[in-house]
């Protein structure tokens, strides 16, 4: 059977096609006989705008593209959470792309993102967002910069806590320096001296905007974190487990433990508990992200939000506004949250 097009039920209903259009996208006011007679046709042959046509005339697609680099990072899915509220409520949808190779090959891990740039762009999306992977990035190569500006170009961007050097893109992020400054601040009001900082990567702008707060707050008290007390690479629960391995090993040990997410700061509680330490009693610790699992970990997990449910409807509405051509300031910056649980306590005397 040959599908019903517009162009039927405009012949059909005796209207023009215009018309159609007007009672399909409410765009127009229709004066009430018609449009029911036309709703009566559409309801009548079950008929479905082609999706590809409409785009061709509107020059939009409805369709947004999405780069991450892990979904298994309970952060992201909180992220998109707050992003596909929003966005369906504006009539879009999204492709999902996630760059995380099989074995953890970072260099692998931007190829993927290269491809998914120019497939999304062959899709013809309104726009597209990019969280973690090279966006990250303190000192990302030229090549990387080069390619998401050319790409900007032809769509909109927006960076979710990242940004490129030099690139001027749209920004939304939750102020992550401010964060680690509040995390220094509970530990030292709390009497910690002696706090360590584990997790993240160095060549990434998250963990040095995260370890700067915690240092700088720490000078402004006249202390100094130990150079062997500042621990990476990994965002791991592993990589948490690890780390506090290393640091129970050493002669002089941290009363607190400050950790760049909540996932290193789980590994860091378990490889304690493992150890024979009570926590907050022996050592305290402290994450970020307050992802779901910080509410649910035993003892609960004092941690900092950076408003990930919020950051993404946050991201939605500007982004909104992009495809739509309004104009938009360049950055827009949340405040983080000290949440208090139960992982961290006054020192012992």
């Amino acid at each position: 059977m040959k599908p019903v097009t517009v162009y039927d039920i405009a012949k059909e209903a005796n209207v023009s096609v215009a018309t159609v259009s007007r009672v399909l996208n409410n765009t127009a006011p229709v004066k009430k006989e018609t449009r029911e007679r036309i709703m009566e046709l559409i309801n009548k042959y079950q008929f479905q705008p082609n999706a590809l046509a409409r785009s061709l005339i509107k020059k939009e697609t409805g369709m947004i593209g999405i780069i991450l680099p892990d979904i298994t990072n309970p952060f992201f899915p909180q992220v998109l959470s707050g992003f596909d509220r929003e966005v369906r409520n504006k009539g879009y949808t999204y492709f999902l792309c996630d760059t995380m190779s099989a074995d953890y090959d970072v260099a692998d891990q931007y190829v993927r993102e290269s491809q998914y740039l120019n497939a999304l762009c062959e899709k013809q999306v309104d726009g597209i967002v990019m969280i973690g992977g090279r966006v990250d990035l303190a000192k990302p190569s030229r090549e990387l910069v080069t390619e998401v500006l050319d790409i900007g170009k032809r769509v909109p961007i927006l960076l979710i806590n990242g940004d490129l050097p030099g690139a001027s893109l749209h920004r939304v992020a939750t102020d992550e320096r401010l964060g680690a400054e509040l995390a220094a601040r509970h530990l030292l009001e709390l009497g910690h001296r002696d706090i360590a900082i584990v997790g993240g990567y160095r060549n990434m702008r998250n963990t040095i905007q995260r370890t700067s707060g915690v240092v700088r707050t720490m000078e402004r008290s006249g202390l100094k974190v130990r150079k062997e007390w500042v621990l990476g690479e990994g965002f791991s629960v592993d990589s948490g487990e690890a780390f506090i391995g290393q640091l129970l090993s050493m002669p002089e040990r941290p009363t607190a433990v400050f950790c760049m997410n909540d996932l290193v700061a789980i590994g860091v509680l378990k490889g304690a508990v493992k150890a024979g330490l009570r926590v907050p009693r022996d050592l305290s610790i402290v994450g970020c992200d307050d992802i779901p699992f910080a509410a649910n970990s035993i003892p609960g997990l004092t941690t900092i939000s950076l408003k990930a449910s919020e950051l993404g409807r946050t991201a939605a509405e500007i982004f909104h506004k992009l495809i739509a051509g309004e104009k938009v300031r360049k950055t827009t910056v949340l405040q983080p949250e000290l949440i208090v649980r139960e992982s961290t306590a006054p020192i012992r005397a």
